[in-house]
């Protein structure tokens, strides 16, 4: 029995108000109030009154609700990520409005849109790793689709093979085939360097058509191995059982087979699965905001905002190499450990606030802002001296 049941009771019963306060360690004001609100609601009293303010001036809109709602159903029936996250970003690009995420979870959930779940692991137990430069490294991994005749009964099975960029999540290459083979592989790793350039390195699975090196034959090679150990590019491959390495292109393979579902004709064919295929990557890469990169960018934006890398295959082993982010002081500089000193660099006061990126090789330094991938400078630090100048004065 509530506490205020009983307080009322005892004032019925013939207890005096003071009495009752004292006995169950209440104020005697609020025991009035108690009992004026009885007398004018009757049981009523017995439960508290709730506290939500009479007016909320800073609550959403309604039409903003709805649009939220709309676009979660439309995102959703696409087969495109429908997250808190993306709406609010097609909230801000596509209709001006600015809505914070936590508003919209809140949102969805009122409205039953969002699906309970169990308590999944914490992100912050997870150990993040992303290549500092596009085509450091690249992932690839094949998945399965099946085919739909146009009765709509099940057609036969095939095989998807992706190369994706470790740093800007650019979908680089993806065709469908009938099986995946070391020749299949090697023929999409060849297309993909004759249209983006050579990769530093490669990442994948211990597929036997990505290598044989754990197949028992020492020294062996497939047809994909081969053509790296020709153009000097690194191999590494993930521990067996352990997806979560290549966990980029497993996840991008989830996003595009939850797109593939979600159209309304299925391919029937090798060559529509392609189109398909084709039509994905291009909104994938260009207009689908990403939540992994800077700035919610498109993955055609991060991979073209900064230097490439590209194979080494005669580099010194000696050279340093390395990646800072730093923003320009309000002096136009930023700083840059050297030979065991601080050094400053001049960029200018028009780029103060400014954040960048400092590809520093050894000695030689480039200054790119984060942003937009312009080069604001490239110099080698003179060790002499701590200022580095953006022009060196010509002395007469």
């Amino acid at each position: 029995m509530s506490k205020r049941r009983l307080v009322i009771t005892a004032v019925l019963a013939g207890a005096s108000q003071s009495e009752v306060a004292r006995r169950y360690d209440v104020s005697q004001g609020w025991v009035s109030r108690l009992m004026a609100r009885y007398r004018a609601e009757g049981a009523a009293a017995f439960e508290p009154r709730s506290r939500r303010p009479r007016s909320s001036p800073r609550s959403t809109f309604e039409p903003v609700t709805q649009q939220i709602l709309a676009l979660r159903k439309n995102l959703a029936d696409q087969g495109h990520d429908a997250g808190a996250e993306t709406i609010a970003w097609h909230l801000n690009h596509h209709h001006d409005v600015i809505v914070s995420r936590s508003t919209i979870h809140r949102i969805l959930t009122r409205h039953g849109a969002v699906a309970p779940e169990p308590a999944k692991r914490p992100r912050s137990s997870y150990i993040r790793f992303a290549a500092d430069q596009p085509n450091e490294t690249w992932q690839s991994d094949f998945t399965h689709y099946r085919l739909t005749h146009p009765g709509g009964r099940p057609g036969s099975d095939v095989e998807i093979v992706t190369w994706l960029d470790d740093h800007s999540r650019y979908a680089l290459h993806i065709t469908a085939h009938r099986r995946i083979t070391a020749k299949v592989v090697l023929d999409t790793f060849i297309q993909a360097c004759d249209q983006h350039e050579h990769p530093a390195s490669v990442l994948t699975d211990n597929g036997m058509v990505y290598t044989v090196r754990f197949a028992g034959r020492p020294g062996g090679r497939n047809h994909l191995e081969h053509e790296l150990y020709r153009q000097g590019i690194t191999q590494k491959n993930g521990r067996p059982n352990h997806p979560t390495t290549q966990g980029k292109v497993e996840r991008f393979q989830q996003t595009m087979k939850k797109w593939l579902r979600a159209q309304r004709r299925q391919p029937a064919t090798l060559a529509q699965l392609q189109a398909l295929l084709t039509q994905f990557a291009e909104y994938y890469n260009n207009a689908r905001p990403h939540r992994a990169l800077p700035h919610r960018c498109t993955p055609a934006t991060a991979y073209a905002a900064t230097p490439k890398a590209a194979p080494h295959p005669h580099a010194r082993t000696d050279s340093h190499d390395r990646l800072r982010r730093d923003k320009i002081d309000t002096t136009g500089c930023v700083t840059l450990r050297i030979a065991g000193k601080l050094r400053h660099i001049g960029i200018g006061r028009p780029h103060a606030g400014t954040h960048v990126l400092l590809l520093v090789h050894d000695h030689d330094v480039k200054v790119i802002n984060a942003a937009t991938g312009e080069i604001l400078r490239e110099l080698t630090i003179d060790l002499t001296r701590d200022y580095q100048p953006r022009r060196t004065k010509i002395r007469k």
